[in-house]
């Protein structure tokens, strides 16, 4: 068994021209969590962010941009005094498929909001939750481009700020869906055991 989480950070940019963007899907899981739990959210300028509590978990949307990710995660932690070991950063990864998961702890900083709050923190050491969201490259396929289009459309650096069409959404609000079932299991510190659901791949229905 591992420590409970007692933070859950979603990572995302304010504003509502960016609230369907795929960059938004850790926003996506603490809005669904926050519903699923009973929680709502004020917004806590001393937090850099807008804040819920459910029980004894701290759920936060910082406020901040992306790139700043990490003034809201160190000023909750601060100030509740909860270690890295019992913080929960989800957000958007587009190495993997539209709706694919993956949780641990740890890892590499695949974006400038995980680089921020590395460096906040001063350690790597916190559990992450990366959402799939897709692939520049995939989209290209998947509009049967080719050549010139399909390199252009998969250097687009603006991917991760347009929606995603109706099927990646499903896929990722499915994903976010599997997420909240084994909640119960990441809050009292189970996380083996909902790594092993998350990560097995959901049976296809007809």
């Amino acid at each position: 068994m591992n420590e409970p989480i007692k933070l859950v950070v979603g990572l995302g940019n304010p504003g509502r021209e960016y609230e369907q963007t795929r960059h938004n899907a850790g926003f996506w899981f603490v809005d669904a969590l926050a519903r699923a739990l009973g929680a709502s959210f004020a917004k806590e300028n001393k937090f850099f962010g807008e804040v819920a509590k459910a029980g004894s978990v701290w759920l936060v949307k910082p406020t901040t941009f992306m790139n700043r990710s990490g003034q809201a995660v160190g000023a909750v932690s601060k100030f509740y005094q909860i270690p890295p070991s019992q913080i929960l950063v989800a957000h958007d990864e587009m190495d993997l498929p539209p709706g694919g998961l993956k949780m641990k702890i740890g890892g590499g900083a695949g974006s400038n909001g995980i680089k921020d709050i590395d460096q906040t923190l001063a350690t790597r050491d916190y559990w992450r939750l990366r959402i799939g969201i897709g692939h520049p490259r995939d989209l290209a396929l998947k509009l049967g481009l080719e050549g010139a289009a399909a390199k252009d459309r998969a250097e687009a650096v603006d991917y991760v700020l347009h929606r995603p069409d109706s099927q990646d959404q499903k896929a990722i609000d499915d994903a976010i869906a599997r997420t909240l079932d084994v909640w119960p299991a990441i809050a009292k510190g189970d996380l083996e055991a909902a790594m092993l659901k998350l990560h097995t791949k959901p049976k296809q229905t007809n």
